[in-house]
């Protein structure tokens, strides 16, 4: 299934896309899509039959409909560094040996067409187009991949926004540069795992003003989704509703020669995961 939240920000409202296309109201049958709908196997399999008989699911016209972040009430927001073999490369660095770690704010999360601020005094701010994982099932010292895969909920796209000189050469842990206001676009959609059974063979691409940057697949992966989760569960315990954003691959600003062309206000920026559905953001100073 696609899940979305769709309305005002602050008032967004579950919704489906169907296989036609067209968005379904399914304020009906659940107040939100959130972990708590994730871990509750028979809620969706509800969705599910409310969707394939089109009972109680009135259409919702998509016009003008603001699309939020199709996950609420995120509990943590793991961002892993690092993690593609073009990228580390691009910039000069070694693949990590283990997964680097980051956290982002749930308050950074943003829908996947609303504007994105560039924080004030930033001239390196940059794109990051990423897989998203969302946590289906609470993990603990999981001792596999097999069971780190058995334990996602579903997919969505990120553009996980980072500033690089707050990130690297402002002292202390790289969250300075991955917790502005705006900095983790989030959707249009959350696909169910079912829909997704090898994450490591996506396409992700990124564009600003039109002009293709990243283009890369997730086989490029150094440790892929199901290592992640397990990877993880050893450090935290993840919860339903949780996103692990999964790393990025080559194409960022960073990685260019100089002059680097890092993201200036009324940039537009442009990003797809095949099946994760698109996003687009123009920037604009804070």
């Amino acid at each position: 299934m696609k899940l979305l939240r769709v309305g005002p920000i602050g008032a967004e409202r579950p919704a489906l896309l169907d296989q036609d296309g067209s968005l379904r109201d399914l304020s009906r049958l659940i107040t939100d899509v959130d972990g708590a709908l994730l871990a509750d196997d028979s809620v969706l399999s509800r969705v599910r039959e409310a969707a394939a008989s089109g009972e109680l699911l009135p259409a919702l016209e998509a016009e003008g409909l603001r699309i939020g972040a199709p996950v609420g009430r995120i509990g943590k927001i793991v961002g892993i560094g690092l993690n593609y073999f073009g990228h580390a490369a691009e910039i000069g660095a070694e693949p990590p040996a283990e997964p680097i770690l980051f956290l982002k704010a749930a308050d950074t999360v943003a829908g996947p067409d609303d504007t994105v601020l560039i924080p004030r005094g930033s001239v390196k701010t940059d794109w990051e187009a990423e897989l998203g994982v969302v946590v289906g099932s609470t993990a603990r010292y999981l001792s596999s991949a097999e069971e780190g895969l058995a334990h996602v909920g579903g997919y969505v796209l990120v553009n996980d926004v980072s500033e690089r000189e707050f990130q690297i050469e402002r002292g202390g842990t790289w969250d300075k540069g991955k917790n502005c206001e705006t900095f983790t676009p989030i959707g249009p959609w959350l696909v169910t795992a079912d829909e997704i059974p090898d994450p490591q063979v996506l396409d992700v691409r990124l564009w600003v003003n039109g002009e293709l940057k990243q283009d890369g697949n997730t086989a490029d992966q150094i440790f892929p989704v199901g290592e992640v989760v397990r990877y993880l569960s050893q450090f935290m315990t993840l919860y339903p509703g949780d996103v692990i954003v999964t790393g990025t691959p080559a194409g960022v600003a960073m990685g260019r020669p100089e002059p680097k062309p890092y993201l200036r206000a009324g940039d537009v920026v442009e990003l797809e995961i095949e099946r994760l559905g698109r996003q687009r953001q123009v920037f604009k100073g804070a």
